[in-house]
């Protein structure tokens, strides 16, 4: 009897062991963010949104990418830079809208 429940135990030892295996050897997806505003260059938003991420566990080139697009001040780009986005298929956008007077 110990040896049949010595056994079973090991059987599923084994398929433990064979599962994570199979599932480290499995690349994993690293979530994409495309970070789109109408500016020019990076300012402490920008910074906030990325200690918000870390907060969170996201780590920017660790566990999280983040592709940024600039509008350089023109508003008319826009549209172009959020149908690039699109095309590239991220799993979040994120843009924001900061008045500075």
């Amino acid at each position: 009897m110990k040896k049949a429940a010595l056994l079973s135990i090991l059987v599923v030892v084994l398929q433990l062991a064979v599962e994570v295996i199979a599932e480290a050897q499995q690349s994993k997806k690293i979530p994409r963010i495309a970070y789109v505003v109408g500016r020019s260059a990076p300012m402490q938003f920008d910074e906030a949104f990325r200690q918000g991420l870390r907060e969170l566990g996201y780590i920017e080139g660790q566990n999280i990418i983040i592709e940024y697009r600039w509008g350089e001040g023109m508003e008319g780009s826009l549209p172009n830079l959020f149908a690039e986005v699109m095309r590239r298929n991220p799993d979040l956008i994120s843009t924001h809208s900061v008045r500075l007077e």
